[in-house]
C-alpha cells in the first residue's frame, strides 16, 4: 500500500513538472519568435536607410560630375585653341624645339656651289657646306591668351644667331566661320609653303619654289583672314595684306607699307573610305624691286605669281599609305631691268612656271619616295628689251629618299638629287643624311 502510494505521488509530481518544464518552453519560443519579428524590423529599417544612403551618395556624385562637366567647359572655353598643338595651360605655354641636322656630299667644289644659280630665275646659289651641317633648333611656343586669341611663335637657333621666323596671334572665337590671323607668320599660299621645313617629305624644297619664291617661301609680316563655310567637304578662302619682304618676288623697298596681296582657297573630301583629296589655286601679287635676276642689276615692277595644288591620300591602316603631290607655278613680271654698271635700262617681262610631282610610299616605319622637279614647262618668256634671251636647256631635277622613323619624335632620311638646273652640262650630284629630333609638346601636322 505504501509502495502504491509512493508511485501516485511520483506520478503526479512528474506530472506536474513536465506541465511547468513545458510551459516554460512555450514561453521561451513565443519570446524568441517576437524577438526574431523585432529584429527583422530593424533589418528592414536598415535596409530602407541603406538604400536612402545610396540614392542619395549617387546624387552627390551626379552633381559632383556635373559640376566637373561645368568646370572642364569653362576651361575649354578660356583655353580654346585651334592651332599647332591644341589646348594649353594659359599659365604653361606648350614648348617644343625640333633639331634639324643634316651631312651634306656633292660632285661639285664648295666654290661652284656657291656660284651654281639658275640663270634666267634667280642669282642665289646653294648654301649647303660639304660635311655635317646644322639647319637649325627651333624653338615653338603656343599658349591661349583668353578665350578669344591664340599666340603662336618660332624661333630659329642656327650658328649665324638667333632668327624671329615667325609671331602671330590666331583668333578663335569669330562668328559665321571666320578667323583673322596677324603678326609674322608663312603665308596661306601654295601647299608647301605653309609647313616649316621639318614637316616637308624631302630634305629641301622643290626648284620651283627655290627659282619662282625663294628656298624658304613667302613668310612676311601681315594679316589674314579665312573664311570656313558650313559645306559637305572641308573648304577654306582666304585673303592675305602681306609687308611684302620676300626678296626673289618683291622686296622690302619696293613701296613703302604693305604692298604684297594674297587670295587661296582649299578643298578637301575623301573619294572613298580609304583614300582623301586637297586641292585649291592661289595668287599673290604686288609691287617688287630686287638684285636676284641678274649680277649687278635692279628689277622695278610688278609680279604676280599663281599657284595650284593637289594632293591625293590614300592611307588602308596607320602601317601603310601612298601620298601623290604636286604643285604647279606660273609666275608674271613687268617692269625695268637696270644696270649698275652702264646705268643702261632695259624694258623686262618675265613669263615663266614650274612644277614638281612626288609620290611617298609609307609602311610601318619606313617611307620611300620620289620627286621630280622641272622649270620652263609651259612658259619660259625672258623679254628684256623686246627680245627673247636663251638662257640653255630647260632646269630639272630628280629626287629619291628613303627614311625611317624609330618613334614619333625621331626620323633618319638619306636623299639623293641628280640636280641639272644650273642649264649646262655639269650636274650636281648631292647626297643629304638628314636627321631629325623633336622634344616638347609638338602635335600632328595637318594633311
Amino acid at each position: 500500500m505504501k509502495i502504491k502510494t509512493i508511485a501516485i505521488m511520483l506520478v503526479l509530481v512528474c506530472a506536474i513538472t513536465s506541465q511547468a518544464y513545458g510551459s516554460d518552453i512555450e514561453s521561451r519560443l513565443s519570446a524568441l519568435e517576437e524577438i526574431i519579428k523585432q529584429q527583422g524590423k530593424t533589418i528592414n529599417d536598415q535596409q530602407m536607410v541603406i538604400l536612402e544612403l545610396k540614392e542619395e551618395l549617387q546624387r552627390s556624385r551626379k552633381e559632383e560630375i556635373a559640376r566637373s562637366e561645368e568646370k572642364v567647359v569653362e576651361v575649354d572655353r578660356s583655353q580654346k585653341a585651334t592651332g599647332l598643338f591644341g589646348t594649353s595651360n594659359l599659365m604653361n605655354p606648350n614648348i617644343s624645339l625640333i633639331l634639324d641636322t643634316f651631312g651634306y656630299s656633292s660632285n661639285l667644289k664648295e666654290s661652284e656651289l656657291r656660284t651654281r644659280r639658275i640663270p634666267g630665275y634667280t642669282t642665289e646659289g646653294i648654301t649647303n657646306r660639304k660635311g655635317i651641317n646644322l639647319d637649325s633648333a627651333e624653338l615653338f611656343f603656343f599658349a591661349p591668351v583668353d578665350p578669344y586669341f591664340n599666340l603662336y611663335a618660332t624661333i630659329p637657333i642656327t650658328e649665324d644667331g638667333v632668327e624671329l621666323e615667325e609671331a602671330y596671334f590666331v583668333t578663335t572665337s569669330l562668328p559665321y566661320g571666320l578667323q583673322l590671323k596677324g603678326g609674322k607668320f608663312k603665308s596661306g599660299f601654295g601647299r608647301i609653303n605653309s609647313q616649316h621645313p621639318h614637316a616637308w617629305d624631302f630634305a629641301d624644297a622643290p626648284l620651283s619654289y627655290r627659282a619662282l619664291m625663294g628656298g624658304e617661301g613667302i613668310t612676311d609680316k601681315g594679316v589674314q583672314l579665312t573664311y570656313l563655310p558650313t559645306l559637305p567637304f572641308y573648304t577654306l578662302f582666304g585673303v592675305e595684306l602681306l609687308q611684302g619682304d620676300n626678296l626673289i618676288l618683291f622686296g622690302p623697298d619696293a613701296r613703302s607699307g604693305p604692298h604684297a596681296f594674297t587670295a587661296f582657297a582649299k578643298a578637301s573630301f575623301d573619294v572613298s573610305d580609304n583614300a582623301t583629296i586637297l586641292f585649291g589655286p592661289s595668287v599673290i601679287s604686288g609691287s617688287t624691286k630686287t638684285d636676284t635676276i641678274a649680277d649687278n642689276t635692279d628689277f622695278r615692277g610688278r609680279s604676280t605669281l599663281y599657284g595650284f595644288e593637289a594632293t591625293y591620300k590614300w592611307k588602308p591602316s596607320k602601317a601603310q599609305s601612298v601620298t601623290l603631290q604636286s604643285e604647279y607655278l606660273y609666275r608674271s613680271q613687268t617692269g625695268t631691268l637696270e644696270d649698275s654698271a652702264s646705268s643702261s635700262v632695259d624694258g623686262l617681262k618675265r613669263k615663266q612656271d614650274g612644277l614638281y610631282i612626288q609620290g611617298v610610299y609609307q609602311w610601318e616605319r619606313y617611307r620611300a619616295g620620289l620627286r621630280y622637279d622641272v622649270l620652263d614647262l609651259f612658259k619660259k618668256d625672258y623679254m628684256l628689251s623686246g627680245n627673247q634671251s636663251d638662257f640653255g636647256s630647260r632646269p630639272w631635277r630628280v629626287s629619291g629618299m628613303l627614311e625611317f622613323k624609330p618613334t614619333e619624335f625621331s626620323r633618319i632620311r638619306l636623299q639623293y638629287n641628280h640636280d641639272k638646273s644650273a642649264r649646262n652640262s655639269r650636274a650636281n650630284n648631292e647626297v643629304i643624311l638628314q636627321l631629325t629630333f623633336g622634344i616638347g609638346a609638338h602635335g600632328a601636322h595637318p594633311f
